[in-house]
């Protein structure tokens, strides 16, 4: 039998939302940080999940917390504030970090948090909403292998596909390589489809040549319900969320001076429309945002 640890969240938003569900689901006992940017947690509480007002107090009767918020300061701050984890943590819980993350923020904060008796795996998350409601995210995970071997139980309770990345920070160093593709995907077909408009090409005719060439592929396959019947549900990841992660590619590409020339094209592509005020609007709308029709 697998012993079922407490497991406390700290950001129950799109995509957090999920996992608690599904970690609840599977048996586990769960609390979370009450949160404005949290979505409705009461199908949570119904089922016994408790909100603690403060992160020290959710640490404190915690054995594994799990992290799913915006970024590296996000993360910074639920950890070193004046009540945060840091503050409650117990030896040997257990950090999981599945946010977008700077890796050297992840190496620094998991010293923190080891020096106090505490134990850190980065564990960022891909796909979307859709699937982490449905327990299909794909994981990759940096830290020690024992440690992640110890909790595949608990990530297999809301992960389709989880892959041990190496060491710690291995896992937002992958995450940041495979945002940088799926977003840089992302930009080139918005681009491809928001010229196509304006030469007055049928989307449908479009997609079809698209689909059965080179064009064809996971991100295709997610713009798809957008470029056919403006439904951008199927990529809910908002534009400012983009223009974070790769940011945040573009400082590890920069320290470890990688080329960063497509980096740089696609950079000032997503920060253009943030600073243009689009930053809600999900990926998908860029289209319609390049083409100048909304």
């Amino acid at each position: 039998m697998i012993e079922k640890k407490k497991i406390g969240f700290i950001g129950v938003g799109l995509m957090g939302h999920g996992i608690a569900a599904n970690v609840q689901r599977a048996g586990w006992d769960i609390g979370f940080l009450d949160h404005p940017g949290n979505q409705p947690t009461d199908d949570l509480t119904a089922k016994g999940a408790r909100s603690y007002s403060t992160a020290a107090e959710l640490a404190s009767e915690s054995d594994v917390i799990i992290i799913c918020v915006t970024g590296s300061p996000e993360v910074e701050h639920v950890l070193n504030r004046i009540e945060g984890v840091l503050q409650g943590l117990r030896p040997g819980t257990v950090i999981i970090d599945c946010s977008t993350a700077l890796p050297a923020s992840t190496l620094k904060l998991a010293a923190i948090v080891e020096a106090e008796g505490g134990r850190f795996l980065d564990a960022p998350m891909t796909r979307t909403p859709k699937e982490a409601a449905e327990g299909r995210l794909n994981l990759i995970v940096g830290g020690d292998r024992k440690l992640y071997e110890e909790q595949l139980p608990l990530l297999r309770s809301f992960a389709e596909n989880i892959t041990h990345a190496g060491k710690l920070g291995s896992g937002h160093r992958m995450k940041l390589l495979h945002n940088f593709v799926s977003l840089g995907f992302s930009a080139v077909l918005a681009e491809a489809v928001a010229c196509s408009k304006r030469a007055g090409i049928d989307a449908k005719i479009l997609h079809s040549v698209l689909a059965s060439g080179g064009g064809a592929g996971v991100i295709l396959d997610r713009m798809t319900p957008y470029i056919l019947d403006k439904d951008e549900t199927g990529f809910r990841f908002s534009l400012s969320n983009a223009a974070k992660d790769i940011d945040y590619y573009a400082a590890m590409s920069e320290e470890l001076d990688a080329s960063g020339e497509i980096a740089t094209a696609v950079r000032a592509l997503y920060n253009s429309q943030v600073e243009a005020g689009h930053g809600t609007h999900f990926v998908p709308q860029l289209i319609d945002l390049l083409a100048g029709r909304e």
